[in-house]
């Protein structure tokens, strides 16, 4: 122990230490704070010894779903993904031992940094760098192996030296003549758009942008996950007239925003041939992808949005808000809304999809997390549920991976009881998408999170068919034959699935059912919920200017 007798003497001690507790004691070093997973040899004792230590340990039922929800904690604190797996002993490597596969080569692919540590002697430097490398620059996964038989390995006590806990990520700036460029074709734009991306949200981005938009007086979009670093019900927030900002705008600022297929890979004719994009962004290797830009400012987002702000406020800049542009965008921003609220206010019954989500914006509390997935539900829903906070917008992203839904649902939920007991988690999931991580309701009510899931049921992924045309349609063949690919089996019990570990099940077909059960659920803070929420089997969105996935024939 240090400063004991023994250590002065310069004698070793003879106490031993396995190597699951130098991995526990190793991440607690380095601030780690959540442990997810599904435990089995040899990685059982490694969470075992990480609660010994006061580390939390949340067991899921599938892998996946684990590393979703560690994921998440990593954007809403700042510590990403660590991945820690189990390998085969290495006296059996190459001799067909139980799961034997090259893992680190493997997960060089699709990680920042991947290794097997030498020894247990060598594990506590090999976490310090994965923590590092996940959390500097451009944030991403680290992958540690750690051999079967270094688990329950004993080593001596005085052979470990822990890592100190690795320094903040460092803030680098923009070259200070590329801001002055960026300000003046901001200056000189006649139609400009500031576009706010997932990457302002994690560079705790949201004073000095909000300070840009309200002191130049610039219309701004945010992507789905950058929703709430400006408030969506911020007079600037130009989301409702989303295409008609994109293709007319002539000076574009991307704020850790990607031109990927989300932003539509900033081409005609989604956008004007010539448009000038400003890229603000923490990783030299996006800047260009697909268009090349007027300006490019390299650096920490929070950073450079207030070299921006200097450069635009002294002396004051400020885009005119009673300009044309303004008034082409305000009244599509009407247009828009007032269809989505006719859609909205129809009532016939089932249900379409902004019925459901206009009721639901009406309860939800502003400071909730909403998690989202799904294909229409996701889609729609994002233009009709308010995000006011930043961070607090979590969905499918980039990758539009559907399954993780209840996997950030649950380490949002963890956050918020940690760091505001009563907050709430809403969790908006398609009937398809819940499909892919349902068995999670079970985790999230065996340790009681405060998750609130709507799971908006059309009878399948896209569109379904209502249980007497699905009826009817199999009188005389095979589901396998006749049923379409994209239909589901009709008015299926979601909720039951919640009740069947001691939650709470609504099932709910009416505008009515939806506010009385959406209300008893949010007042209810004992255990979660699951509103199942029947709707129009053929409900889409509104039409649209342009596609917004891929293509399709069906």
């Amino acid at each position: 122990m240090p400063g004991s007798d023994l250590q002065e003497r310069g004698e070793r001690s003879d106490e031993q230490v396995s190597g699951a507790k130098v991995i526990a004691q190793a991440l607690k070093e380095q601030d780690v704070r959540y442990l997810f997973g599904v435990v089995g040899i040899p990685v059982t004792e490694i969470a075992v010894a990480a609660q010994e230590l006061g580390l939390r340990y949340i067991g899921m039922r599938n892998e996946q779903a684990a590393c979703y929800a560690a994921s998440t904690i990593g954007y809403l604190t700042g510590r990403p993904l660590i991945v820690i797996g189990g390998s085969s002993e290495r006296s059996q490597e190459t001799m067909g031992a139980f799961q034997e596969f090259p893992q680190v080569e493997a997960c060089r692919l699709y990680s920042k940094f991947s290794a097997r540590p030498s020894s247990v002697e060598a594990i506590p430097s090999v976490i310090e760098k994965a923590v590092r490398s996940s959390i500097y620059g451009r944030p991403g996964a680290c992958y540690v192996d750690i051999p079967a038989d270094f688990v329950n390995l004993q080593v001596n006590v005085d052979s470990i030296k822990y890592k100190e806990c690795c320094l903040p990520p460092p803030v680098s700036m923009a070259d200070t003549s590329a801001v002055c460029q960026a300000a003046s074709v901001i200056r000189s734009a006649r139609q400009p758009l500031l576009i706010v991306g997932k990457g302002a949200a994690y560079a705790r981005a949201e004073e000095s942008i909000r300070k840009l938009v309200e002191q130049c007086k610039l219309p701004f979009l945010p992507t789905p996950m950058g929703k709430g670093v400006v408030p969506d019900n911020h007079p600037n927030c130009v989301g409702a007239a989303r295409s008609r900002a994109l293709q007319h705008a002539d000076v574009i600022v991307l704020f850790g925003a990607r031109l990927n297929w989300i932003l539509h890979f900033g081409l005609p004719p989604r956008y004007q041939p010539d448009v000038k994009f400003i890229q603000v962004d923490i990783c030299a290797e996006e800047l260009g992808n697909n268009v090349k830009p007027a300006v490019t400012l390299l650096g920490d987002i929070n950073a450079v949005t207030k070299q921006l702000l200097e450069q635009l406020t002294k002396p004051l800049w400020q885009y005119p808000p009673e300009s044309k542009w303004w008034k082409t965008l305000r009244e599509k921003m009407k247009s828009n809304e007032a269809l989505s609220q006719e859609l909205a206010s129809k009532k016939s019954l089932p249900m379409n999809y902004y019925t459901v989500f206009y009721h639901v914006q009406e309860q939800l509390p502003q400071d909730c997390f909403v998690v989202s997935e799904g294909a229409n539900t996701m889609d729609i829903g994002r233009t009709v549920l308010q995000n006011y906070l930043p961070r607090h917008r979590l969905d499918a992203g980039t990758f539009g991976t559907m399954g993780v839904g209840l996997g950030f649902a649950i380490a949002a939920a963890l956050v918020a009881k940690d760091r505001n007991p009563g907050q709430r988690v809403i969790c908006v999931e398609g009937d398809s998408a819940f499909g892919f991580s349902g068995m999670e309701v079970e985790t999230i009510c065996r340790y009681n999170l405060p998750i609130v899931i709507l799971v908006v049921n059309n009878n399948g992924i896209y569109q379904g068919f209502d249980a007497d045309t699905w009826k009817e349609m199999l009188e005389f063949q095979d589901a396998t034959v006749r049923a379409p690919p994209m239909c589901l089996l009709p008015n299926s019990h979601y909720e039951q699935v919640m009740t069947a570990f001691g939650g709470k099940g609504y099932f709910v077909q009416t505008p009515e059912e939806l506010q009385k059960s959406l209300k008893q659920a949010l007042a209810d803070t004992t255990k979660p919920c699951l509103i199942n929420i029947l709707i129009e089997p053929q409900s889409t969105r509104k039409a649209q200017d342009f596609h917004w996935l891929t293509r399709s024939n069906m």
